[in-house]
């Protein structure tokens, strides 16, 4: 039913002849059904700091929490500083949250053309790009 490959072992015709009647009754499922959707964990690491390096925030410029609430400017290390504190992406977000952890990737946002822009966006870019890379023969 689930697409799965199996080999069944039984000692006892009857019950040899009931398992091949039930699997035979057994319908599959689509194709489409049976794919597994990748998690994010499962996808490569991408640090903050290499969307510094390359150049898609520069040191300085501002991020913004979720509703503008709270900012923190980029560093060249890639970790933000804000009024009151300083570290990483997840660090000042989870600070100014007053919460154990935050996914700062989807906590702050840049401005482009006065649109506020998730960072994980950048991210994903980053990503795409390296499996374009893997795609090409070395």
């Amino acid at each position: 039913m689930l697409g799965r490959d199996f080999i069944g072992i039984e000692r006892e015709e009857a019950y040899r002849k009931a398992a091949t009647e039930r699997l035979a009754r057994t319908r599959k499922f689509d194709a489409s059904a049976l794919e597994i959707t990748g998690s994010k964990r499962a996808e490569p690491r991408v640090p903050f700091g290499q969307v510094v390096e390359r150049g898609m925030l520069r040191p300085g410029e501002e991020l913004f929490s979720i509703g503008n609430r709270y900012k923190a400017k980029v560093r060249a290390d890639g970790t933000l500083i804000g009024n009151d504190v300083k570290g990483s992406i997840h660090q000042v977000g989870a600070h100014y949250e007053g919460a154990p952890s935050c996914n700062g990737w989807t906590y702050w946002h840049f401005k482009r053309d006065g649109k506020m822009i998730p960072i994980d966006i950048l991210r994903q870019q980053i990503r795409a790009e390296m499996d374009a890379d893997q795609g090409r023969p070395h």
